[in-house]
């Protein structure tokens, strides 16, 4: 409608819905652990973000089949994949009201409320393990938090570099692709390896990924695709690594009955931390230089690895996963 009648106020607000459903498809990899068991949590996290990797791959596949369709209804071509959107969202909604019954964050909740009342803890084991999911609320958000704005910032600047460089269209939209393709289908080995090498590790290997990146795009010749897409394509993975081991850490970190709203509030600081990156990264590239910018981007990623370490060393319980195995 904001199309057909050219209406920018009306772009906004359909834009407004979308946002929102793009925030509510982002929780789905939180709400795919709810039933987990602790030591597949982040399969689980994973097998969702796999599910989004499909509609991210078809939804570009279907953008000029969606125009021939929208210009056959008299409306802008460009409108066509909103009318997508609009479709494959009704679709997701009548999904889980007819199937997600008994929703399983009720499930999980009252699961939970049933093992706390048969539990007793003393006052100072309480105290431990409060201070312990705190610093794991700091540490999961921590990793999110400065994978999105490494990726981000790469990212965004990355067709700007090629373009200058008389990189084509075609160019630019190969190694986009390969970017993203990069950042979710990895997520069923991502999980797998989170889950049986731990969250620690994982995190510390999303740094040193996305140091690689960094490295890699500041090194690559302007004219030299195949350097690029190997940055980019570490860039995507590094991501991966950093978003499967910090959600992991943060479902670990919380119960069931503060869980949804943590989950939100981390996702909305992921948000802003990207947009910032967004921004920040066309200034710095303004002032200096595409391979500056990687650099910083990827030293920025090295923080991780401190604040990992941090975590183990001032933790009494070790940060998942060894903790489950020394319970079995």
């Amino acid at each position: 409608m904001a199309a057909v009648n050219h209406s920018i106020a009306l772009l906004f607000i359909s834009l407004l819905v979308y946002g929102a459903g793009t925030a509510t498809n982002l929780q789905a990899r939180y709400a795919g652990t709810d039933l987990a068991k602790p030591n597949q949590r982040a399969k689980a996290i994973s097998t969702a973000m796999v599910s989004t990797t499909l509609g991210a791959v078809a939804g570009p596949m279907l953008v000029e089949v969606t125009g021939h369709l929208a210009t056959s209804m008299g409306v802008p071509a460009l409108a066509g994949p909103f009318i997508l959107g609009a479709a494959a969202f009704i679709l997701a909604g009548m999904v889980f009201f007819l199937f997600l019954r008994p929703d399983p964050y009720i499930v999980a909740k009252l699961v939970f409320k049933s093992q706390s009342e048969g539990q007793s803890e003393g006052t100072d084991k309480g105290t431990k393990v409060q201070n312990n999911m705190s610093r794991g609320l700091i540490v999961g958000a921590t990793v999110m938090i400065l994978t999105q704005v490494v990726m981000v910032a790469i990212m965004t600047m990355t067709p700007i570099h090629m373009k200058h460089h008389g990189h084509s269209l075609g160019d630019v939209g190969l190694v986009i692709g390969i970017h993203v393709g990069s950042m979710y289908l990895p997520s069923l080995i991502t999980g797998v390896l989170v889950d049986k090498i731990g969250r620690t590790a994982m995190s510390i290997a999303s740094g040193c990924v996305l140091l690689l990146a960094g490295l890699a795009a500041a090194a690559a010749p302007p004219d030299s695709m195949l350097v690029l897409v190997v940055a980019l394509s570490l860039l995507g993975i590094g991501w991966n690594l950093g978003l499967i081991s910090g959600t992991a850490i943060i479902v670990d970190a919380t119960d069931p009955t503060t869980r949804a709203k943590t989950q939100g509030t981390i996702d909305v600081l992921i948000a802003l931390a990207g947009a910032s990156g967004g921004a920040l990264s066309g200034m710095v590239v303004a002032h200096s230089s595409y391979a500056t910018l990687s650099l910083a981007g990827g030293g920025l990623a090295l923080l991780l690895i401190p604040v990992v370490i941090w975590s183990r060393s001032k933790s009494n319980v070790p940060l998942h996963n060894d903790s489950l195995k020394s319970q079995a």
